[in-house]
């Protein structure tokens, strides 16, 4: 018999609607800086890579449910929502060029998204019943990983090329820091919420299917 592990909580109609909401805004965005780089803010941006690897990224929960964890688990809204954000902002960002105007706004991304995804893949990878150290240590493996990818994507993508290269280390070295610190904070937060039960989702990923 398959193991199901749901918790009695329901997802808010909230969490849902802005997932949706997200998806179809992050959809829109990315189309329209295809079509129109310079009003989008996305020239010389990465704009293509971003429209492809974005959708993979926000559809990513919804077809790994669909596909493997449908019959064990309701929809794991809260990560998938995560997930999406953290591509939504970014392409918002770049429309509202908040990243050339907003000084701070650029740390601030890396922060507040490095820790969205983390806190996304800690839903999906651990049991509630997880103690702190170790979700700190998922978090930050996954945390440090992805800072570290993102750096690397971002130099070759757009900075290799660009007079901004020469500000690069710097900016490189507090962007990992930042991240990494986003990460660290999401674990916290979210060890904090499992430990007064105020988290609904299971980690679908840690379960075992037993006859």
């Amino acid at each position: 018999m398959t193991e199901v592990a749901l918790s009695s909580q329901a997802t808010p109609a909230g969490v849902k609607t802005a997932n949706i909401t997200a998806k179809a805004g992050l959809v829109v965005l990315l189309a329209f800086a295809l079509l129109f780089p310079d009003l989008g803010h996305m020239r010389d941006k990465a704009a293509g890579l971003r429209a492809v690897g974005y959708p993979l990224a926000s559809f990513a929960v919804p077809v790994l449910w669909w596909m493997y964890w449908k019959d064990r688990i309701s929809y794991p809204s809260i990560p998938d929502l995560l997930v999406t954000i953290t591509c939504f902002t970014d392409v918002l960002g770049n429309r509202m060029n908040l990243y050339d105007t907003v000084e701070w706004f650029d740390d601030w991304m890396h922060f507040m998204n490095t820790g969205f995804l983390a806190a996304a893949v800690v839903l999906l990878t651990l049991p509630r019943t997880s103690t702190r150290p170790r979700v700190i240590e998922r978090s930050l493996a996954f945390g440090a990983t992805a800072a570290i990818a993102w750096e690397i994507a971002e130099y070759y993508a757009f900075i290799a090329g660009s007079t901004e290269r020469q500000f690069a280390y710097t900016d490189t070295l507090s962007d990992l820091a930042l991240g990494t610190l986003g990460a660290l904070v999401a674990a916290c937060v979210v060890h904090r919420l499992w430990h007064q039960g105020e988290s609904p989702n299971r980690a679908p990923l840690s379960l075992n299917s037993s006859t």
